[in-house]
């Protein structure tokens, strides 16, 4: 199983529509909620290569991105694989 993290913030609807697409693909993660934590958003915006708008997701330590582009990988198909579905 794929170790995946997403750095959110309480009321993003952008947050609400990755980690709604992460259910829907039947895949749990860890969220880590970057609101109150400005040691916690750092980490999110180095590991993220200067990234600092939530969501941000990681797969097995890998950057995969925003919400944006977590859609835009559903829709060209490359997903799944990513997530470690057939």
């Amino acid at each position: 199983m794929k170790n995946i993290e997403i750095y959110t913030t309480m009321f993003c609807p952008f947050c609400s529509r990755a980690k709604k697409l992460l259910k829907q693909k039947g895949v749990t993660y860890k969220e880590i909620d970057v609101t109150v934590s400005g040691d916690l958003r750092q980490e999110m915006t180095k590991r993220a290569g200067g990234s600092y708008t939530v969501p941000q997701v990681f797969v097995d330590g890998e950057h995969i991105g925003d919400c944006n582009y977590l859609y835009m990988l559903e829709g060209a198909g490359k997903l799944d694989p990513i997530l470690g579905k057939s």
